[in-house]
């Protein structure tokens, strides 16, 4: 403030002009200096030799799109150069999302999102009728039921149009209230909904009686951020009705965060035993548990070929570590871990950083887990053919 004041006040003396603008270029020199030193020390070489690398690539494009004679999309460009990039690696979980299914990723792995916490479906007549409801969300405390049909969203006609068209409205819209009118019983109502945050159920539990026994059932359709909460509160209320086995189903659970498959296997393992191994180039690694919370009640985990990645590694420890039942078919055979990125534009890049083991090491990427009892679906429709054996298994495990 003083060297402005200075510098404002005595403006025509040449001496003092001299002085300061003599000082001002020493400053300006020092803080250059610093700012090279700075960059140098936080990896500033990396940035040249990143240039240097891709100093090619970076002319091709200023060359096509400043000279090309016809229209180009800038932004196709470099996503389709990033996804061969990527495509180039061979494998299939390296891989890039534009901003939209990076949004949709993010919601579905984080297990909450903005809205009103429903699902939709559509009926023979193509009308969209409320399919389910979760609890405690804006849709249940707003008087939604389920059947409910959807004639309007906020004065705009929705009939005969498709259920994604309403998942989408109400989910991208930003108006804090969505206005739905319905059709109940053969008569109009108009219900004002406050769009808030929803938590995804990602668990469901009941209890299955099998012998004058009582069984817990649970089943995870993700391991989102969410599923660990949701998985012990219902464990908690299951062990409140005495059950004597579990039964954990994870068929068609193509997997999600590994910190929730570790939560959820560490209530049940001991202290100490293995939940999976992490292999990179440079060493392998054994997570163990380390909590002093554990089970000791008989457990099945059911299976199937679209159980992947999380799912896998849950069973397995259940398998190989707790020494519990594993019912159904082989699974996916997804042994890699992925860390993800994201971009500048929101976009994101998922790309392999290790290979993860089963506790006693075994690989099983592209084989998949096999079951210890191997019991193939009832296609016929006539019952849940692998929910009945690990039922049994678990009874006949209390004789």
């Amino acid at each position: 403030k003083n060297i402005f004041l200075v510098e404002e006040n005595n403006y025509n003396n040449p001496s003092i002009k001299k002085q300061i603008l003599s000082m001002l270029y020493f400053e300006f020199i020092g803080f250059v200096l610093c700012l090279v030193l700075l960059f140098f020390l936080s990896g500033g070489k990396n940035y040249i030799k990143l240039y240097t690398e891709l100093n090619k690539l970076i002319n091709v494009y200023d060359t096509i799109t400043s000279n090309y004679y016809g229209n180009l999309n800038k932004k196709d460009l470099i996503d389709k150069a990033i996804d061969t990039m990527l495509e180039e690696t061979g494998d299939n979980y390296t891989t890039y999302s534009n901003k939209k299914d990076t949004k949709d990723f993010i919601e579905n792995v984080s297990g909450t999102y903005k809205g009103i916490g429903c699902t939709v479906s559509v009926n023979k007549d193509n009308n969209i009728y409320i399919a389910s409801i979760f609890a405690n969300t804006p849709a249940e405390k707003a008087g939604l039921k389920e059947n409910d049909i959807i004639l309007k969203i906020d004065g705009k006609d929705y009939q005969g149009k498709a259920s994604n068209d309403m998942a989408n409205y109400i989910k991208n819209n930003h108006n804090k209230e969505i206005k739905l009118t319905i059709l109940r019983e053969e008569k109009e109502k108009e219900i004002t909904i406050i769009r808030d945050k929803v938590e995804i159920p990602t668990v469901n539990s009941k209890i299955i009686e099998e012998d004058g026994k009582n069984i817990g059932y649970i089943d995870i359709s993700i391991f989102s951020s969410v599923t660990t909460k949701q998985f012990k509160k219902q464990l908690k209320e299951l062990e409140t009705k005495k059950i004597k086995g579990l039964i954990i189903d994870v068929r068609n659970d193509s997997g999600g965060y590994l910190s929730t498959t570790t939560d959820i296997a560490s209530m049940f393992l001991k202290k100490g035993q293995v939940i999976y191994q992490l292999e990179d180039n440079n060493k392998t690694e054994k997570i163990k548990d380390k909590t002093t919370e554990h089970r000791t009640y008989p457990i099945a985990i059911l299976v199937n070929t679209a159980s992947a990645s999380a799912s896998e590694i849950l069973a397995a420890a259940i398998k190989e570590s707790y020494g519990g039942y594993v019912v159904g078919v082989e699974t996916y055979g997804k042994g890699t871990v992925q860390k993800t990125k994201t971009l500048s534009d929101g976009s994101m890049i998922k790309y392999t950083i290790q290979k993860w083991l089963t506790p006693k090491g075994n690989w099983i990427d592209k084989e998949g887990l096999k079951p210890t009892n191997y019991v193939a679906i009832n296609l016929t429709g006539e019952g849940d053919t692998q929910l009945e054996a690990a039922t049994k298994l678990i009874v006949e495990n209390l004789k």
